[in-house]
């Protein structure tokens, strides 16, 4: 159990921290607090982002015990989707970073956040973890790792609890910050949504390429 805590740990922190590093977790979360209600709006939208990225992740961790993943010796087929996840990974982080000086990315929905209500965030947050196929590659590496790490029971649903808790970081520190702080923190939020969309495509190249060698190695390893 304790080995099987130690590998899984050391491969699903820093797929979470892709998902939280990444501009296009934190930028709609600094943008949703600029609606008519930014309190209940951005907690509704935390909301529908913590449930989708665990929905994602436990579908994830189901396919890989329908296959046979879970418990026992991880299966030579984990590692032959690790590497083509990897892969999958450092391709998007090429395209990204070759397209640096292109155009800026458009995120999913973003013209649909500023004006959101409560119901709609929750929606949107929910959304924008399965219409983005970076968040949706994490997702699937993380609960593959989950699936076949040897954990099982309650540990598998801690380690998903874990990871998503990781991955969500980011979104939730300034929608609570906002909660409790309000409108004293519109300066810096402006100062950070506008740093991260100037640096959108280096930081999210650099993140995926980074990762996607780990994925990579993992799944070539396990071979």
């Amino acid at each position: 159990m304790s080995a099987g805590w130690g590998s899984e740990l050391t491969e699903l922190i820093p797929l979470a921290l892709v998902v939280a590093l990444s501009p296009l977790s934190i930028i709609p979360a600094v943008l949703i607090l600029h609606t008519e209600r930014p309190r209940p709006t951005g907690l509704a939208y935390l909301a529908g982002w913590i449930v989708g990225l665990a929905g994602l992740t436990a579908i994830f961790i189901a396919i890989s015990g329908a296959l046979g993943g879970m418990g026992g010796k991880p299966p030579s087929w984990a590692s032959w989707l690790r590497i083509v996840i990897g892969a999958a990974l450092l391709a998007f982080g090429a395209f990204r970073w070759l397209t640096r000086n292109s155009k800026p990315h458009q995120i999913p929905g973003t013209r649909h956040i500023t004006t959101a209500g409560p119901a709609k965030a929750l929606l949107i947050g929910a959304l924008l973890t399965v219409v983005n196929p970076k968040v949706l590659f994490i997702c699937a590496a993380a609960g593959l790792a989950i699936g076949t790490s040897g954990v099982q029971g309650p540990g598998t649903w801690l380690a998903e609890a874990l990871y998503v808790l990781i991955a969500a970081s980011t979104v939730a520190l300034p929608i609570l910050a906002y909660a409790i702080s309000g409108d004293r923190l519109d300066p810096t939020l402006a100062k950070v949504k506008t740093w991260m969309e100037d640096h959108n495509a280096a930081l999210v190249a650099a993140i995926l390429i980074v990762i996607g060698l780990l994925v990579l190695y993992k799944g070539i390893h396990g071979l």
